[in-house]
């Protein structure tokens, strides 16, 4: 399969900026890719930063033209999300791999890499989404303060050949995003995911708890169950997720 080259660049503030900027100028197409050894602002999920080593992680953004109803826009990001997870799992059979709600990759109950994807709506029209994805592979320790992260080395033990990781990742990517055949719904996205018929402890201001991962629905909404047997639903950034 042929795709545009790769930009491939030593340092940048931020991959999905620098994405984000060819798309304002029209200069970008779908396919197009950009890569860093390092980030200094990079994107994790609602304004949080993405902390990287340099040379050690795969720092990539792929720009996309989803061509589908803005409605959809959750379950295009969970497809995203399963083509990653599915790269990952073939790359060791012992491995546990799940999705995080929304769009974190577990590794073996560790956090191994993060999904940032930014849609550019131009009124009624869905025109691009820029798929950010930092994932960890040669780190062998992480700082005391992240004990729930993990990397394809730590995981394994074995290295990784970030280009090779990053061609497999890129190419399932695309071919998820650019076929309009491939259905899109939460099936594949509920089964990997993560601490799924399981309590989970949330937080918020008013105190922490315990709930029952039930699934995610279509529009991005977590479904839990209380422990006094109460169905709620969380928006992301509603609640905080309590890994302790």
């Amino acid at each position: 399969m042929s795709y545009l080259p790769i930009i491939e660049l030593n340092i940048i503030d931020s991959t999905n900026n620098y994405a984000m900027q060819l798309i304002d100028a029209d200069k970008a197409l779908p396919g197009m890719t950009i890569v860093a050894q390092s980030q200094t602002e990079g994107k994790g999920q609602r304004g949080k930063s993405w902390v990287d080593t340099p040379g050690e992680s795969l720092l990539m953004s792929v720009v996309t033209a989803p061509g589908r109803p803005i409605t959809d826009q959750f379950v295009f990001n969970s497809s995203v999300a399963v083509s990653i997870a599915n790269v990952l799992q073939k790359l060791d059979n012992n491995w546990d791999v799940h999705i995080k709600w929304p769009n974190d990759i577990i590794i073996n109950d560790k956090k191994a890499g993060g999904i940032l994807i930014e849609n550019i709506l131009r009124g009624s029209r869905w025109g691009h989404s820029v798929i950010g994805l930092g994932l960890n592979i040669k780190q062998e320790k992480f700082p005391p303060d992240l004990p729930y992260a993990t990397s394809l080395k730590i995981a394994s033990g074995r290295d990784f050949d970030v280009t090779a990781v990053r061609d497999a990742l890129r190419e399932s990517i695309i071919t998820t995003t650019s076929n309009p055949l491939i259905a899109l719904d939460m099936k594949e996205y509920n089964q990997l995911l993560f601490k799924r018929g399981k309590k989970q402890r949330f937080s918020n201001a008013g105190g922490k708890w315990d709930a029952t991962i039930l699934s995610t629905l279509a529009n991005g909404t977590l479904e839990v169950q209380l422990e006094d047997g109460t169905i709620v639903y969380y928006q992301h950034g509603q609640v905080l997720w309590d890994w302790a």
